[in-house]
């Protein structure tokens, strides 16, 4: 990638070099400084997290708790003695059950069958549970080297996954189905593992439009979408049609990587885009457009990014495979967390990983942004980092697929999601470190039509507008 797109990159004033005389200058210092005690912050805090998840799922009625049942006095103890000496403290109250199962979780962890790994991601806040298990060392945890490589693009990502350059990658969540069958690539069976992030998009539009907000007066625009095969280009397609324009027709689709979208937009090259953050917000920040609506307004809790392989990595591969998953898997909880949006924003946006100022991706991750429009809104969900790959999305996405005629003829929807989205490991791994994910497949809402991925080719016929 061109590293000088980044305008914050280039006309710098030349200061002095810092005290320690290892940076340019002492904001780079201080900078690097708040990166590191973001870092370290967040190990702790995992360390801390990692310890009672694992009393909660192997120790009886939570006895780490029980010993010490006010915040405060358990934080202090284990910060003071540390994990492994508070472990074996603890250890001593037991009863043999739990200790035979703490036992088997550690023997386990079968051998690695390849250490050293590359992943691929595009920089952007979708990313940032690869990241953090990068930045925070979940993968040296599970005996793993991995490297993580900003690419350009997601032809890019694609490519070098069929290419097998990259091990595992960043996924939009519809890719790995769409290579899979054969769509706009030698057909390879892939898998994913984990989604990466939900909601966490945005339509933006350019200032010029501040009065165009109805989508009816949208006919003639140019839009961008990050690929294709991306949830990005489904819901703007949704979108338009509920408002009666038809997506092939009325309006212009163009696929521009995410970062050129905002030079695109100030350049009058397009209207507005349905692109994946901190670009909406960049928008912003450069005053060069306006967060017209969250995608989470269209469906909340929809899916977007995902990490994934492919299925022959992970039948040459299984137990590599598991600890990547539960990498990604612990990196994803701390996500979660409301507490750790901040310091995670300091982690990710440095070159090395995101490339952008840090004001912007806190905005993202925290929620509570300006909007271009003169307002500061606070949605604290506006990106979450919810794992589960559950059918009924994949379901979804495939039937906007056969909508828009990316897909021809019958679909076995059940089967495709079933085999491709891998819901069945993801509760194993999650239930192993902890978590407890949902019983149920939920049920979802978009625009006011609930999806049943029992009758995906009812739902499909329903709307007027489509190319099947």
């Amino acid at each position: 990638m061109n590293q000088h797109l980044d305008p914050y990159d280039a006309d710098r004033p030349l200061r002095l070099a810092c005290a320690c005389g290892q940076h340019a200058s002492a904001a780079e210092h201080d900078a690097v400084a708040a990166e590191t005690d973001a870092v370290s912050t967040l190990r702790a805090r995992s360390e801390e997290s990692e310890f009672e998840e694992r009393s909660r799922n192997f120790i009886e009625a939570t006895l780490i708790k029980a010993l010490f049942p006010q915040d405060a006095v358990r934080r202090s103890f284990l910060k003071a003695v540390g994990r492994r000496t508070a472990q074996a403290a603890i250890a001593s109250a037991l009863p043999v059950g739990a200790l035979a199962s703490l036992q088997a979780m550690a023997q386990e962890r079968a051998p690695l069958e390849k250490r050293d790994l590359k992943i691929g991601f595009i920089p952007i806040t979708c990313a940032t549970p690869l990241i953090v298990a990068h930045a925070l060392g979940f993968y040296q945890r599970e005996g793993l080297n991995v490297e993580v490589i900003r690419t350009a693009g997601w032809a890019l990502i694609r490519d070098k996954m069929l290419n097998k350059e990259y091990d595992a990658t960043h996924f939009l969540s519809p890719m790995p189905l769409a290579i899979s069958l054969g769509l706009g690539s030698t057909a390879v069976p892939m898998r994913v593992a984990t989604i990466q992030n939900t909601n966490g998009q945005a339509i933006t539009l350019s200032r010029r439009h501040r009065d165009r907000r109805d989508p009816r007066q949208w006919k003639g625009f140019r839009f961008a979408v990050p690929f294709e095969f991306s949830i990005h280009n489904f819901l703007l397609r949704y979108y338009v049609a509920e408002a009666g324009l038809d997506p092939d027709t009325d309006i212009q689709i163009r696929v521009v990587p995410p970062p050129e979208m905002v030079a695109n937009l100030r350049a009058g090259n397009l209207d507005g885009f349905l692109g994946p953050d901190p670009f909406n917000q960049r928008a912003v920040f450069e005053e060069a457009g306006f967060i017209h609506l969250l995608t989470k307004e269209l469906w909340d809790g929809h899916p977007c990014c995902a990490f994934g392989t492919s299925a022959e990595f992970i039948q040459q591969n299984p137990n590599t495979f598991a600890a990547l998953f539960r990498a990604v898997l612990t990196a994803a909880a701390m996500a979660r967390e409301a507490r750790n949006r901040e310091l995670i924003a300091r982690v990710i946006s440095p070159q090395a990983y995101l490339n952008q100022p840090e004001v912007v991706v806190s905005q993202v991750l925290t929620g509570r942004f300006a909007d271009g429009l003169g307002r500061v809104r606070n949605v604290p969900n506006r990106i979450d980092f919810d794992p589960i790959p559950w059918h009924s999305m994949a379901i979804w996405m495939l039937t906007q697929m056969k909508r828009w005629g990316y897909i021809r003829g019958d679909v076995n929807y059940r089967q495709i999601a079933e085999r491709v989205f891998l819901l069945t490991d993801a509760r194993r791994h999650m239930a192993a470190l902890g978590q407890r994910p949902p019983a149920r497949d939920p049920s979802f809402t978009l625009m006011g039509r609930r999806f049943d991925p029992d009758r995906a080719d009812a739902y499909l016929n329903s709307f007027p507008i489509r190319r099947h």
